[in-house]
């Protein structure tokens, strides 16, 4: 790229200054951001050296495995949040809220709560955002919750279970690549994970309240407990996760689970799920609106793909990684970089697992054995890091489909639209990256490594600590 690293950042950060620029407009949409981004593509083409590798490098990023896997689960994700609002989940939810008065913070936790056993079970946040959202979102409100709070105790649930489920595909990535064992890794970080969850729940307890509870006059609602039952499909999903199947497969027996009970309660009829539209253009039913409701991420989610791969092809990120490298004195300065590098990357990348893989086979791996931080220890730095401030980036995954939910609720059930820096209040994310900074300043849990961890100075592969060349490579 003409200009090196700078020139290869102008691509994303034309796109950045657009949203920003549409936000504080007010013309924040999400088919308005494809627009922005396209034209920041475009703009980049010119900085390019190799105008065919830029193009090559755009669709690289497009085809990326990771972007497969996320586009694949809005598909089934889409249709199981679609199922679980018609079947009438979201009137049961308003009749818990009105008839046990649970209203306001009190409801906002409870959603806070639903998010975080469905993300843990689920091992997604993309899932929980997309299927969760659209249902915990407009009872909330209706029942009196603070919107913007409401919404990120949502986001925020979504990135607890990313963060600690042991089938998370972060948590696979960051122990994989350190050489480390899941369950070593899933145990250290237990204490991490349950401190930045109590202050989640203290920051959504306090602010979540505040509105108007409108569930009993709002025009078109009603409560109805029968509609609870919908969330036997959530444990049937659950159920099969815990099960060691695919994911997809969960949310196909989640998804005919939420079939059969939306039949039985008279939620949905067969009809409703699928029919031959009688005017080109009409919905064919259930399963199309499930699908169109995340259409708009998917294509919001290819372009910053593209726009992300650009970057890393560019050599961004690997100036990035040898310039930290070169100020690491111990395991306390060799933890915060670990920390600093990996937030760093996982700002322009919009996947977190791909993050993960850019900095964890070479500088977290060869960090971490030049100054004995064992692998559990640095997969729990490196991970802890990519889940955190991570959910308060708009341009990132996550954010998008639980922006573009929330999007959608909003003018479905006619209640208001946060705005889209509001993911920046994520609690989740901010307390789980003050206490992982806070773990590397004082060394807390330093030595409390899994069974399976060698040290860097014993492992038979690599040698010793004198033998390690000093150089970071990325």
């Amino acid at each position: 790229m003409y200009g090196g690293a700078l020139g290869g950042s102008v691509p994303l950060l034309l796109f950045i200054a657009g949203m920003i620029g549409l936000t504080i407009s007010g013309g924040a949409d999400m088919p308005v951001f494809w627009a922005v981004a396209w034209i920041a593509c475009v703009i980049g083409f010119f900085f390019a050296a190799s105008k065919s590798d830029y193009c090559s490098a755009l669709i690289r990023g497009i085809g990326n495995s990771n972007g497969a896997v996320v586009i694949t689960l809005y598909f089934f994700a889409g249709v199981f949040g679609q199922l679980l609002k018609e079947g009438g989940l979201v009137e049961g939810l308003l009749w818990i809220g009105t008839e046990l008065h649970v209203t306001g913070a009190a409801f906002a936790v409870l959603a806070l709560i639903c998010a975080m056993a469905f993300s843990v079970a689920t091992g997604t946040s993309v899932g929980t955002a997309a299927a969760m959202t659209p249902v915990l979102y407009p009872a909330g409100v209706m029942l009196g919750c603070d919107p913007a709070v409401l919404a990120v105790a949502i986001l925020a649930g979504a990135g607890f279970g990313d963060n600690c489920s042991p089938h998370s595909d972060t948590t696979i990535a960051s122990a994989a690549s350190q050489g480390a064992e899941i369950k070593d890794v899933v145990k250290a970080r237990i204490p991490f994970v349950l401190i930045a969850a109590a202050f989640s729940i203290v920051f959504v307890l306090v602010f979540g309240g505040g509105g108007e509870v409108t569930a009993k006059n709002t025009p078109g609602t009603e409560t109805n407990p029968w509609g609870l039952l919908m969330f036997l499909s959530f444990l049937v999903l659950i159920f099969v996760v815990f099960r060691n199947r695919h994911m997809i497969e969960a949310f196909i027996w989640g998804i005919i689970a939420a079939v059969i009970l939306g039949l039985v309660t008279n939620g949905f009829s067969f009809g409703d799920i699928f029919h031959f539209p009688a005017v080109k253009g009409d919905s064919s039913g259930l399963v199309q609106d499930g699908i169109a409701s995340v259409a708009n991420t998917m294509i919001f989610v290819l372009i910053i793909l593209g726009l992300s791969q650009i970057m890393v092809e560019a050599g961004v990120i690997q100036k990035l990684l040898q310039f930290c490298g070169r100020f690491v004195r111990g395991k306390r300065s060799a933890e915060l970089a670990i920390i600093g590098v990996t937030t760093a990357v996982s700002v322009p990348i919009s996947h977190n697992t791909a993050a993960a893989l850019v900095v964890g086979p070479g500088f977290v791996n060869a960090m971490g054995r030049k100054f004995g931080i064992a692998p559990s220890r640095r997969a729990i730095m490196m991970d802890c890091s990519v889940t955190s401030l991570y959910f308060t980036i708009p341009w990132h995954s996550s954010v998008i489909t639980w922006f573009g939910m929330l999007t959608i609720a909003s003018h479905d059930w006619n209640i208001p639209l946060p705005s889209l820096w509001t993911s920046f209040m994520n609690p989740y994310a901010w307390g789980l990256f003050i206490v992982t900074i806070i773990a590397a300043l004082t060394g807390w849990k330093r030595k409390a490594v899994g069974p399976h961890d060698v040290d860097a100075d014993e492992d038979p592969e690599h040698g010793h600590l004198s033998r390690v060349d000093g150089e970071v490579q990325g």
